[in-house]
């Protein structure tokens, strides 16, 4: 490969703890009015207030830091069409990388100070608009952490050569290595485990899911017990996170699965993950965790803002093999299977 990724890799760290240290200094001088205030809607999503802080770094850094040696696409939400090419007015064709960004994954939880947010970046070489997250040869991505937590972490990979990680104080500075580990039990008993349904729509049509699905899998519960638990983290870096760190064995987003159900409701399909969601999923990858698209095959969402994604992540083969067939049982069951290629609405 003539162009060569790692010398990516510090400047994106770099830029990283340059948008955790603004989000957290405007976190800490700002109310929480200011900045959930909607300041503009867009196809894809909500952009607040705090957004606003890591996008004029984001856009400011590529543009004199890398794009003045390598060209570049650069993909997030913000952006005017959702990408620009840079340096200006040279053709997409030209582009060495295309470099995919959520410069904040978790905005909601962030902004009422209720959970961490992150920083996600993936990079892969351009092919044209038909890039996608196969594609990615290295990812990043930063925890920003709550105005009253002191650590943060921070985890990247190319593909081919392992995850690495680091813990980072930010009341002194110290920087310490993390090892990622997921979980390696066999079952999703007395583990985490969840699919996704953080907005009204078809919550309740994703939570009958979930009962049927854990279930078949673990059968009824015991008087006065749980089987299992479930975390609903508004943050699809979060989930990868917390799969790569063992504290979750199974997740799934099929919110884009939902389509011919909120057809059927006359009513449009509402909010789904998108590619700078799971931009970083090749980290997980790197350390073992599975993550496919809801059929089981690897997830080829073109590197673009407007695609809706469905997704689900096993912490291992066995936990896998527990789930997958069960969760595919339960769309096709519904009729859900294709509602992806049905149902959505934009991309």
């Amino acid at each position: 490969m003539i162009a060569d990724v790692r010398k990516l890799l510090t400047p994106i760290r770099n830029l990283h703890e340059r948008i955790r240290a603004a989000v957290v200094e405007a976190c800490e001088r700002a109310s929480l009015d200011e900045m959930s205030r909607v300041v503009k809607e867009e196809e894809g999503d909500t952009i607040f207030a705090v957004d606003r802080v890591s996008e004029d770094l984001l856009l400011e850094f590529f543009e004199q830091e890398v794009a003045t040696t390598t060209p570049l696409v650069l993909i997030a939400e913000g952006l005017e069409s959702g990408q620009v090419m840079l340096p200006r007015g040279l053709p997409e064709s030209e582009a060495v990388w295309r470099i995919i960004v959520d410069p904040i994954d978790g905005t909601r939880g962030l902004m009422y100070q209720k959970r961490s947010a992150w920083i996600l970046t993936g990079v892969a070489l351009n092919r044209g608009s038909e890039t996608n997250l196969q594609d990615i040869e290295l990812a990043v991505q930063t925890e920003i952490p709550l105005v009253k937590q002191h650590l943060s972490d921070t985890a990247w990979a190319i593909r081919g050569e392992g995850v690495r990680a680091e813990r980072f104080n930010r009341l002194t500075g110290e920087r310490t290595p993390l090892n990622l580990q997921p979980s390696r039990a066999p079952s999703i008993a007395q583990g985490f485990a969840m699919l996704a349904r953080f907005f009204p729509g078809a919550r309740d049509e994703l939570a009958a899911l979930d009962e049927e699905i854990v279930r078949a899998a673990l059968g009824p519960s015991p008087p006065g017990k749980a089987l299992c638990f479930e975390d609903q983290y508004i943050s699809t870096g979060g989930q990868l996170f917390e799969l790569m760190t063992g504290h979750d064995r199974f997740v799934a987003d099929l919110r884009a699965h939902m389509g011919p159900i909120m057809v059927e409701r006359g009513l449009p399909l509402g909010l789904c993950c998108h590619p700078y969601d799971l931009c970083t999923e090749l980290i997980a990858r790197e350390l073992g965790v599975i993550v496919t698209d809801a059929s089981g095959g690897p997830l080829r969402a073109r590197l673009a803002v407007e695609p809706d994604v469905a997704w689900a992540g096993y912490a291992n083969a066995a936990i896998r093999a527990q789930i997958e067939p069960l969760l595919q049982a339960a769309l096709e069951r519904r009729g859900l299977l294709g509602g992806l290629l049905e149902g959505a609405s934009r991309g």
